[in-house]
């Protein structure tokens, strides 16, 4: 329970508007000790545009599976009420987005709170003469309305909150490139038809029990473009320097040890794969903040720091928007010029350590009688500065060079392939004619592994192996998906074999991965001789095997598949990567 001077003194630290009733939340009338149910979003969606028709357009931009509708509220001083209407005007587009975690729901309430009073002009005054501000309070609606008092145990407050996943179980913050989920779908067009500059996705954290309030994460900063990391710099220094001023404690990096449940181990920092928020948008050539709350921070605190976080980004966007605007419009002229150059599908952080000193609170390790393992404790009472490692020096890790032309999708896969593409505004094309003997790249697997157990609803699938030339035929009814297009960085991570989100990685070309006809044995056997008959260099290669490999020696499978691999029965797209390379556009 928060003393009742405790919550007046925070409540102190938001400044309130006098608007109408109607507009405040169950959250503000609670004291921010509970959060309202989705009922409450689509009301206020129509309260806020009654009450401001000129600055407010309340839409519809999906349905969940449960049927449920998807609510975007369009704040903007200027009547830009459409993606149209603000691309005339050349404004800025901020999207802000809550509860794609509907158990981490501080940014619904934080958000309704910012837009009243940015509206009322109380706070972040002139903003939207600047900018369009596109809301989402809750992008996971049907988790948010799987509503329990503990449905996040290791967080403090609300009193009860919604889900973590979706209703179809998908965890929307791993799905931003496969884009399974009909809520990724419709947020998908929803982005496609803003092209926001700047997507905030408002969490809260889980963790060990420290001082910090918030880590602030913002790409690109260490991926992406290289120049327009800039723009994602200044975006995470301002914003973290804003809410500085107000109290907080942020830290740019996200603050999980280095180590499970051991302090001393440190932070490390690091890049997002493209399946989180951070690591999609600057394969877009545009800016994703992450705002993480810590979790053993109440509600009434956690609102409060995501309301200040809200209002800064507002606020630096009507500063520096056109600036940064201009500087990802340079980011996807570059991409339109990154065929045949490297191109980083992964990133590492390098050994550098400095050591920082961190907030934290004495604690004890000890073994525990429950688990066995050594546990943590922390006292809260008695805070205490830890000297800890940091390494956040991040570099690119696997790269390739991108085609000289692009990428070629047989007609097989044309229709799985376009329809992923579609939903990410991706152009290619449809062949109207077949191209006999195209010289192409081709991936042959040397080893394909699939993932043990399922991950988001696919079985994951890692490749080893390289691109090599050869002739091929290409179907009429292929796709060519061009490199030269200002989501070039996009393109390679989803059509790259060894990229970490890519379609293939995904599973969506599994089938691809198994073989699916054999030689019987006694076949084998003699095709075996015939051919150490025929040709002595195979018998000789044979032989060294035998005599240099012990496991292939005993492995009476691997001996007979030795000469059938070279049977003009074997399947030569057997390991054969669906998806070609090309230097020249067909």
């Amino acid at each position: 329970m928060i003393r009742p001077a405790l919550l007046l003194a925070l409540l102190a630290a938001v400044p309130l508007s006098h608007a109408a009733p109607k507009l405040t939340t169950v959250s503000e009338r609670s004291g921010f000790q509970a959060t309202g149910r989705y009922d409450e979003v689509i009301a206020l969606c129509g309260d806020f545009q009654k009450a401001y028709p000129k600055q407010v357009k309340c839409i519809e931009f999906g349905r969940t599976p449960e049927g449920r509708p998807m609510m975007a509220l369009v704040a903007s001083n200027t009547g830009a009420f459409t993606a149209q209407a603000a691309k005339k005007q050349g404004l800025p587009v901020t999207l802000i987005q809550g509860g794609i975690h509907a158990g981490e729901i501080d940014g619904k309430d934080a958000g309704f709170l910012a837009l009243r009073e940015t509206l009322a002009g109380k706070l972040a005054k002139g903003a939207l003469d600047k900018q369009v501000l596109v809301f989402v309070p809750v992008f996971n609606v049907d988790g948010h309305e799987r509503f329990g008092k503990w449905n996040r145990p290791n967080q403090r407050g609300p009193v009860e909150m919604g889900w973590r996943t979706t209703a179809q179980n998908f965890n929307l913050n791993r799905d931003y490139v496969k884009a399974d989920a009909p809520e990724m779908q419709a947020m998908l067009k929803l982005v496609n038809a803003w092209d926001p500059l700047t997507y905030v996705d408002l969490h809260v954290t889980d963790g060990a029990k420290f001082q910090h309030d918030v880590s602030i994460q913002v790409e690109p900063v260490y991926s992406g473009d290289p120049v327009f990391r800039a723009a994602g710099l200044a975006l995470r220094t301002n914003v973290i320097a804003d809410i500085a001023r107000q109290g907080s404690t942020p830290q740019s990096y996200y603050m999980s040890f280095a180590k499970t449940d051991d302090p001393q181990s440190g932070f490390i920092d690091g890049t997002s794969d493209p399946r989180f928020s951070t690591g999609y948008f600057p394969l877009r050539n545009r800016m994703a903040m992450l705002v993480e709350t810590h979790s053993w921070k109440d509600y009434p605190t956690r609102v409060r720091v995501t309301h200040n976080s809200v209002i800064s980004v507002l606020e630096q966007v009507a500063k520096h928007g056109k600036q940064w605007q201009q500087a990802a419009l340079a980011a996807d002229a570059r991409a339109m010029k990154l065929a045949g150059t490297p191109v980083a599908l992964t990133y590492r952080t390098t050994d550098k350590t400095q050591m920082v000193d961190f907030q934290g609170y004495e604690y004890t390790r000890t073994p525990s009688e429950v688990s066995g393992i050594l546990m943590t404790r922390y006292d809260e009472s008695k805070p205490q500065v830890w000297r800890v490692p940091l390494r956040e020096e991040v570099v690119a890790d696997r790269q390739v060079s991108a085609p000289r032309a692009g990428y070629i999708v047989p007609a097989a896969y044309a229709d799985i392939v376009a329809a992923k593409l579609a939903l990410h505004g991706i152009a290619f094309r449809k062949l109207d004619k077949a191209v006999p003997q195209a010289q192409v790249e081709t991936f042959r697997a040397d080893k394909a592994i699939f993932g043990a157990t399922s991950f988001e609803s696919h079985q994951r699938l890692t490749l080893e192996g390289a691109w090599k030339g050869e002739p091929r035929m290409v179907a009429r009814g292929s796709l060519f998906v061009p490199v030269a297009q200002p989501k070039a960085r996009l393109v390679v991570a989803m059509l790259e074999p060894q990229a970490p989100d890519s379609l293939l990685a995904w599973g969506f070309f599994n089938n691809a991965y198994e073989r699916k006809e054999y030689m019987e044995e006694y076949v084998a056997e003699d095709v075996a001789r015939a051919q150490m008959a025929a040709d002595p260099a195979v018998a000789a290669e044979f032989k060294r095997r035998v005599e240099s490999d012990p496991a292939f020696a005993k492995n009476a499978q691997a001996r007979l598949e030795f000469f059938a691999k070279r049977h003009e029965s074997w399947d030569e797209r057997f390991n054969l990567y669906p998806v070609l390379r090309t230097d020249v556009a067909p």
